[in-house]
């Protein structure tokens, strides 16, 4: 073996363009500047005044479920774009899941290690839990799953969260706080901040963002136990700089939540809805209890499954934009099942497994086993889809995570080394 490659064993076979998505993500966010302010605002009202699609007893999809990006329907984003709060208030059933789910920044799923792990990455310990926008406005504070539904309706020490003495604050003091509700313990763990008093980080750094977070909420007192004026407790997560003791401390750290997976944050990255490769999660069963999925009785099937959804000229596709093709569905299972343009289709993955060249899905050996649960709104992203066929047969390991870091700072000591020897 050469000696390149015992220093560089993370190094997989390529089956995506991860890493070349991850350059493009980090260019075009300079060039596609919003006007943030009046998005923050436009989501904060459109939280608190939103109708909720489903009974608030319906229960929230997974985690595992609704970790992708949305798919590409036309109409279903020109809504989204410029949504005011008379719009949102009309939406109904899929498309306020739809219209929730753009809005938060939602992670892809590690396929390969990004270039400068250590000096360009945040790393920190998912909580396991309810994703959430929490919206503090007018002295109240109101949190929201990603179907739409209300998770809390309460008061808070958050700015403008809750009608204390001294009044609730202004009309522009608004706060939206992006959160996993860690059951457990009744906390709002925050993993991100998309405004605060009234100022939009959305075209701020991951790194300016975090500094935010940690310094404004521990100054708020939302961070106190609960009182009558407070009635949830908000924590931040620790968060590490993704170098060699910086991942250990991650992965294996005592944390006062239950654990799931870690997640990974570009340093440069803006808050940008929707999907993003500058967001990483990734999982192992030392960090979480939920690495492979489920069935719906909760048992691990024999084969992966995907979701997949049917587009009108039978093609089978992902939920990226642009959809990732997975096939064609033979014309008579359409017919006598009496599919339609549109729907969420669940198949298993044969003997054949995936087939990739150059980077790219070349095949893949589908099984058709029914429609989706009603209740999805997505198909499933290829990340996820990767991901989740790696695990069962060749996973992405904490050592491949620690081997990147190694190697590069042992690239990074060889130019002084030579230097030294002239």
């Amino acid at each position: 073996m050469a000696p390149h490659d015992i220093r560089r064993p993370f190094k997989r076979a390529a089956i995506s363009d991860q890493q070349k998505r991850r350059e493009l993500s980090l260019l075009r966010q300079a060039q596609n500047r919003r006007d943030a302010q009046q998005q923050a605002r436009c989501l904060a009202s459109s939280i608190l005044s939103l109708q909720s699609a489903a009974p608030e007893s319906q229960p929230e999809q997974s985690d595992i479920e609704l970790e992708t990006v949305p798919g590409a329907e036309k109409e279903s984003e020109a809504f989204s774009k410029d949504l005011d709060v008379r719009q949102a208030s009309k939406l109904r059933g899929p498309e306020v899941r739809k219209w929730f789910a753009r809005q938060l920044m939602l992670p892809e799923w590690m396929i390969d290690v990004p270039d400068r792990l250590a000096q360009d990455w945040y790393v920190f310990a998912r909580p396991a839990g309810k994703r959430c926008f929490v919206v503090s406005s007018n002295g109240t504070t109101v949190s929201r799953q990603r179907n739409g539904s209300i998770l809390h309706h309460f008061p808070s020490a958050l700015p403008a969260g809750a009608k204390i003495r001294d009044g609730s604050g202004s009309a522009q003091s608004y706060c939206i706080l992006d959160c996993i509700f860690h059951e457990l313990d009744q906390t709002y763990y925050v993993i991100d901040m998309v405004c605060w008093n009234g100022y939009s980080l959305y075209d701020c750094t991951a790194e300016f963002r975090f500094y935010w977070l940690n310094s404004k909420l521990e100054e708020s007192g939302a961070c106190n136990a609960p009182s009558h004026y407070h009635k949830f407790r908000f924590s931040a997560v620790p968060v590490y700089n993704c170098d060699q003791s910086g991942l250990h401390a991650a992965y294996t750290g005592v944390v006062p939540y239950a654990k799931d997976g870690l997640l990974f944050y570009n340093k440069h990255a803006l808050y940008q809805t929707g999907n993003t490769p500058l967001a990483l999660v990734w999982k192992d069963e030392n960090c979480s209890q939920y690495v492979i999925d489920t069935d719906g009785k909760g048992e691990i099937p024999s084969q992966q499954q995907v979701v997949l959804e049917l587009q009108d000229d039978r093609k089978l596709v992902t939920s990226d934009d642009p959809p990732v093709l997975f096939g064609c569905l033979d014309g008579d299972i359409i017919e006598k099942s009496g599919l339609h343009t549109g729907n969420l289709l669940r198949f298993a993955i044969g003997d054949g497994g995936l087939s990739f060249v150059e980077g790219k899905l070349e095949k893949a050996d589908l099984i058709y086993l029914g429609k989706s649960n009603r209740a999805r709104a997505f198909a499933d992203s290829y990340s996820k889809v990767l991901f989740q066929f790696m695990v069962r047969h060749s996973p992405l390991k904490i050592d491949d995570l620690l081997a990147s870091i190694n190697s590069a700072n042992d690239q990074e000591k060889t130019p002084s080394d030579i230097e030294m020897v002239g």
